[in-house]
């Protein structure tokens, strides 16, 4: 009878080996959470560098019907872009938001209209900005200081 009992305690895992095992398990999903953040966080970026062409776009688009000048005064993408403002839908189809709520475009153009900067803050750091002589890269100061040169 003992030989039994004996047998039945054997069959199964210690806790220190449990405990092994949920430790292992616990350390490889915290480190797939950290790279999955990371890369959430680069393709909002990606999407943000995007969403700049196709306003820069729309914005030669703009130049290309008002004598080559770009709209003045305005600040942000959200004065820019949308019905009753200057890139309305015969120069973009929609106007594409941050992929984030809180964070949003910004939009600069020279005081005689011929030169403009479009800006974005980058969530991996730093600004992206597009410029309207087609120059675009990322920067550390603020927008308008290194790639285009206003």
């Amino acid at each position: 009878m003992k030989n039994n009992k004996v047998n039945f305690f054997q069959k199964g895992f210690t806790l220190i080996e449990l405990l092994v095992v949920i430790s292992i398990i616990g350390i490889l999903a915290s480190l797939t959470l950290v790279s999955y953040t990371g890369a959430q966080k680069q393709t909002r970026d990606t999407q943000r560098r995007s969403d700049l062409n196709q306003y820069r776009n729309s914005l030669e688009n703009y130049a290309g019907s008002n004598n080559g000048l770009y709209p003045l005064g305005i600040s942000t993408i959200a004065n820019l872009c949308g019905a009753g403002k200057p890139l309305t839908t015969s120069y973009i189809a929609s106007c594409p938001a941050d992929p984030t709520v809180t964070q949003s475009y910004g939009f600069y153009s020279s005081p005689a209209g011929d030169n403009f900067v479009l800006y974005a803050t980058l969530e991996t750091g730093g600004y992206w900005e597009v410029c309207s002589t087609g120059k675009s890269g990322k920067v550390t100061d603020l927008p308008g200081d290194a790639v285009c040169d206003l």
